[in-house]
């Protein structure tokens, strides 16, 4: 996580809203020939972290082999062209974890390992991503991103509050960080400086100086401007386009009120779109350097959600999660798919001689292996190559091995980022092979 400062850095400007630039070879930021010295000339590591509640498919969730001949589970299927930019981790747990009860003790220490409070209390321990924000945030417009596609639950289960189920990124010991469901807002807070009457896009706002910007640049820079512009003016589209047609329920901040009644829990309608536009902010978010960690939970562990557009709208998530149907696998791909896009997307855009991915890390993971709560063993996909650190294409196994803690992996990670702890959560080894 290089430390970039302001006044070296490349952004459109417009009234009310701020736009940092993607990487660009002939801007001496990152990359140039003659600053490959200096410190902060190189593309910085970014962190994303996937979350799926209530475990997958317990007889396909699997792979093995490496590199191009990698073998993969039916629930990775998803992911068969990345088999070479892909850590699967076998193995890993939380400790804390299997001293609680299900559900919530499962959930609310994943990305920290810390123990929990229980009685209703709310006590965790600061999660990895947020950890990362603090130490590195000052360097982007926003230290992290923290993306939801449910609502969090503040009920008790099992003597454990369902924070903790509806929450894997913490600020602090007792405080989760808020999410941000409505991709219009989280678009809003990448590029907005503030509040903004009218219905002004941001492109719109900054396109005066996007053409004064685009004269300085080479050829090559020009084209990946204009890909870039592009692809804001898309999502722009589709967020107003998804509002009008009532697909998604809530308001846009930049409209005087909202253009559809605002419904009483905020859920979108059409959860296939609201996934994915959250999947596209993430992507923005990172190649535009606004923000270099953002959190995407795509459900709740005991989540509520249901799959119309998958076929699958007789029973909600968390209980058909306890039996390994074709409708369970169908929709564990719909969630692996999501990463894919993403990954996918990161690794169409260049940034020198790697891609967005390869100086990415993007973490999938649930706090439990499959529906009937087994925590001893955690599902982990790591893809990306963490800033040239990191090689794909391989499968790790720590099942029986003294080291098999999550946290030993989060080390390993924080490595990367340029962040060397003497340990994390529950942990003070490494792991030597990530």
């Amino acid at each position: 996580m290089s430390a970039h400062f302001f006044s070296r850095r490349a952004f459109l400007r417009g009234v009310g809203v701020t736009m940092a630039l993607p990487w660009m070879e002939s801007l001496p930021v990152w990359g140039d020939a003659t600053a490959a010295k200096v410190p902060g000339s190189q593309a910085p590591v970014r962190l994303g972290v996937l979350f799926c509640g209530n475990g997958f498919h317990s007889k396909e969730w699997w792979a093995k082999g490496e590199g191009k001949s990698m073998e993969l589970g039916q629930v990775l299927a998803p992911l068969a062209d990345l088999k070479e930019k892909m850590l699967f981790v076998r193995g890993l747990y939380n400790e804390q974890a299997l001293k609680g009860n299900i559900h919530s003790s499962q959930t609310g220490n994943l990305l920290s390992g810390a123990p929990l409070a229980a009685g209703g209390d709310i006590r965790s321990g600061t999660s990895i991503d947020q950890f990362i924000a603090q130490t590195h945030g000052r360097s982007t417009k926003v230290p992290s991103l923290v993306l939801g596609c449910e609502k969090s639950n503040p009920s008790v289960h099992k003597n454990y509050s369902m924070i903790y189920s509806s929450h894997i990124s913490w600020s602090s010991p007792t405080t989760p960080t808020p999410l941000e469901l409505y991709p219009a807002l989280a678009f809003d807070r990448l590029f907005k400086d503030g509040a903004q009457k009218g219905d002004k896009s941001v492109l719109d706002a900054v396109m005066a100086d996007a053409q004064d910007f685009r004269k300085n640049v080479s050829a090559a820079d020009q084209r990946k401007l204009d890909e870039y512009l592009d692809s804001v003016r898309e999502i722009e589209v589709r967020i107003e386009q998804s509002g009008k047609q009532g697909e998604l329920q809530g308001w846009r901040p930049t409209l005087d009120k909202p253009n559809i009644p605002r419904p009483p829990e905020g859920i979108p309608q059409n959860i296939a779109e609201h996934m994915r536009l959250m999947c596209d902010i993430l992507v923005l978010g990172f190649q535009t350097d606004t923000t270099r960690v953002t959190t995407l939970k795509l459900n709740n562990d005991h989540s509520s959600l249901r799959f119309p557009h998958l076929g699958v709208d007789y029973m909600i998530h968390h209980l058909l999660s306890h039996s390994d149907s074709a409708d369970w696998l169908k929709v564990n791909q719909f969630f692996v798919d999501q990463l894919a896009y993403i990954a996918k997307r990161l690794d169409g855009i260049q940034e020198g001689e790697r891609t967005a991915l390869d100086n990415s890390m993007l973490l999938f993971c649930s706090s439990m292996l499959n529906g009937n709560h087994d925590a001893s063993q955690l599902p982990v996909v790591l893809l990306g190559g963490g800033g040239g650190k990191i090689q794909g294409g391989r499968v790790l196994d720590y099942l029986g091995k003294p080291n098999r803690k999550m946290c030993s992996l989060y080390l390993s990670m924080l490595d990367k980022c340029g962040i060397e702890l003497k340990g994390f959560g529950d942990s003070t080894e490494r792991l030597a092979e990530v």
